[in-house]
């Protein structure tokens, strides 16, 4: 129950947002975006009650950029905790700080979710004091006060999370002799690969052809799958691999995902 309960901690609760994602970032036009829109200003699409008015249509209208998006819960917590559900419309200067505070949560937020995600493997019993302390520290500057939070120096917090990161990585993959890959894969032909215990941490994988191959065990921390080809591909017991980066790749009902995460709804029409 534990588990379950941090998993939904760590996801979007649109409900209970107020649309922050839709307001605080900026996003220029591209294949992405269909319009361009600066940092705290809201898109054309968000309605008064904070609900997108084209939720169910953003790929057709250009905006697939949306559909890739997530803020692992930050947004909630911005909304509901950090400040007390108090509405960005009602306080210019309560709406610039919430602003700037929403990706900075966002990124702490992402931190929990490997942390969780790395203690709850049993191949690292050994640190797992060290991950539950990092834990409880990555947990408690959450639960900061809005300047505190845009004090920090995340940067740094980043840095030394990463680095507890990579031995997990290692004690996963060490049975594969820790195989590292290319960072940059761009379009490569790796139908049906053996790519078994593979390192893609911060590789372009940016329409790869990965039909068919076995990508299991791999860690995908940073990689970039957008319109990846992972019909058939088999990505079990991979780690630090997220809904949005598989929401970005393509593929079919012959995916096989962790258990923790989903096949997108537009894999079922993807041919």
């Amino acid at each position: 129950m534990e588990k379950v309960h941090q998993q939904n901690q760590l996801k979007a609760d649109c409900e209970n947002c107020y649309g922050l994602c839709c307001v605080a970032l900026p996003f220029g036009k591209s294949a992405d975006f269909a319009m361009e829109k600066e940092g705290g200003a809201p898109c054309h699409n968000l309605e008064s009650n904070f609900r997108c008015s084209i939720h169910n249509e953003l790929r057709n209208n250009g905006f697939k950029g949306c559909t890739v998006f997530e803020c692992f819960g930050a947004g909630q917590k911005v909304s509901q905790i950090t400040f007390h559900g108090r509405d960005w419309r009602e306080d210019q200067k309560v709406a610039k700080e919430m602003f700037a505070v929403f990706p900075l949560m966002q990124q702490l937020h992402e931190m929990l979710l490997y942390l969780y995600e790395a203690r709850s493997l049993g191949a690292t019993k050994s640190i797992h004091k060290e991950l539950q302390k990092a834990l409880d520290e990555t947990e408690q500057m959450t639960n900061l006060s809005p300047k505190s939070i845009l004090d920090l120096e995340i940067h740094i917090h980043r840095t030394r999370i990463n680095e507890l990161l990579l031995r997990v990585s290692d004690l996963v993959r060490a049975k594969f002799n820790n195989k590292k890959s290319k960072k940059d894969l761009i379009g490569a032909k790796l139908r049906g690969a053996n790519l078994k215990g593979s390192n893609f941490r911060g590789a372009w994988l940016i329409a790869a052809d990965l039909r068919e191959a076995d990508m299991s065990m791999c860690d995908f921390i940073g990689s970039d799958l957008r319109d990846a080809d992972l019909r058939g591909a088999n990505l079990t017991g991979s780690i630090f691999l997220t809904q949005v980066q598989v929401n970005s790749a393509n593929g079919d009902i012959h995916t096989k995902l962790p258990d923790t995460l989903k096949l997108p709804p537009h894999w079922l029409n993807f041919k």
